[in-house]
């Protein structure tokens, strides 16, 4: 006799529903609206690339190179050794030790997160997490089980961190303090006086510091030091790829490194590990780290300026705004305006309702881990300054009406 066919739905790992990456997920709400014959302008992703931006020539020759020369296959888990090499030579320039065996070339920045935190956290362990934060980071943490701890950075004071009330989350099952530096989403930049307390709260209570600072090169007056120089012997794991100030996101190349203290000799060692299961990060990228490490950087005080430009332009036209009120950013491209909600609504609602009116797309703040009630948006600024006053003029009208109503 034939057996009778199950038909229910497969079920999915719990762990899905937990995983919320809100700078993609919002796409979603932007399609259908395409769907209808609206036209969208996506400022929800940081792609130089996608706004005109070049990715330099001699990094795109060194990887072409790379793959007419056959280098096509598998390479080592952690990466080529002159990428190694060219990392390690970079942080000795800038003021830090480190050597080649100390650093892991990734697929991304956001394979780095995975990889430190995976090594660093077990399930029902903490993480410290400024808020706003990049979701990357508790989406990993709830793919791992770890629980994330915010601590407060204030726009009353150029989203500085409140390091009081990160003193205050410590308990004796967190392990790991984040500290994005330039920050994304805030396009704030700590100075050395917030650094240096950072790294002590970590030493006195035993933290290792991830250290983000993909955004270093791009801060408008200029590169920003490696928080490793404060202290050689921090425990820091510090993150950085070639997406943002080499203009080349889609090849996802990064790499980590990690402090000379022994400390972490056996965190070295779990993130190799857990880099061997997923055999090597692209290989032909790989090539272009050392091209663009000891090669010509030219193309990055031009991507800077016009970047400053176009954060003087957010900054001005959303401030102009009747209910909205945007802290300037100091690198990146990323600003983080907030609007007088009416009582009851969410920053969701007022995104959503932007985007259906406008077409404009911008990422809900409390995507990024502040209240849904305080009105916060990231919207990225890469366009064209002249199409960015397009857009912050339909955004100042919508606005208008969308208060007037309450």
């Amino acid at each position: 006799m034939p057996t009778s066919k199950i038909t229910s739905p497969i079920p999915v790992a719990q762990r899905v529903g937990r995983f919320s990456y809100a700078i993609r997920n919002i796409v979603t709400a932007a399609q259908a609206v395409e769907a209808r014959g609206q036209r969208v302008r996506y400022l929800n992703i940081g792609d130089p690339v996608a706004f005109g931006f070049k990715t330099p020539a001699h990094l795109i020759e060194t990887v072409a190179k790379a793959m007419r020369d056959g280098r096509n296959g598998y390479l080592p888990s952690p990466g080529i050794l002159p990428a190694r090499e060219a990392v390690a030579a970079e942080y000795q320039s800038r003021g830090v030790q480190m050597t080649p065996e100390r650093v892991l070339i990734t697929t991304g920045t956001s394979e780095a997160i995975d990889l430190a935190l995976s090594a660093l956290v077990d399930e029902g362990e903490e993480v410290l997490v400024p808020s706003p934060t990049y979701p990357l980071y508790t989406a990993v943490m709830a793919k791992i089980g770890a629980v994330p701890k915010y601590y407060r950075t204030r726009p009353e004071a150029d989203w500085l961190p409140d390091l009081e009330h990160l003193r205050s989350l410590i308990t004796e099952r967190t392990r790991v303090l984040v500290v994005i530096d330039p920050n994304n989403p805030t396009g704030a930049v700590y100075p050395e006086h917030v650094r240096r307390a950072l790294l002590a709260i970590a030493e006195e209570t035993g933290l290792t510091v991830v250290a983000d600072e993909v955004y270093g090169d791009v801060g408008f007056d200029g590169p920003l030091p490696l928080l490793g120089t404060l202290d050689p012997d921090a425990p820091v794991i510090s993150l950085s790829s070639l997406s943002k100030a080499y203009l080349a996101p889609g090849w996802r190349t990064g790499w980590l490194t990690v402090s000379m203290t022994p400390r972490l000799d056996a965190a070295l060692a779990a993130m190799k590990k857990l880099a061997d299961g997923r055999l090597c990060s692209p290989g032909p990228m790989q090539y272009a780290v050392e091209a663009a490490l000891t090669g010509d950087r030219s193309h990055q005080a031009a991507f800077r300026l016009a970047l400053a430009e176009r954060a003087r332009v957010t900054t001005e036209a959303l401030n102009a705004i009747p209910g909205m009120h945007c802290v300037a950013p100091r690198a990146a491209f990323y600003a983080l305006p907030s609007v007088s909600l009416p009582p009851g609504r969410t920053d969701e609602e007022y995104v959503l309702a932007l985007l259906e009116a406008t077409g404009v797309l911008v990422v809900h703040g409390s995507g990024f881990g502040v209240p849904a009630e305080g009105g916060f948006f990231r919207i990225v600024f890469l366009a064209d300054p002249a199409d960015l006053r397009g857009v912050y003029a339909d955004i100042a009208s919508f606005t208008a009406e969308y208060l007037r109503r309450g």
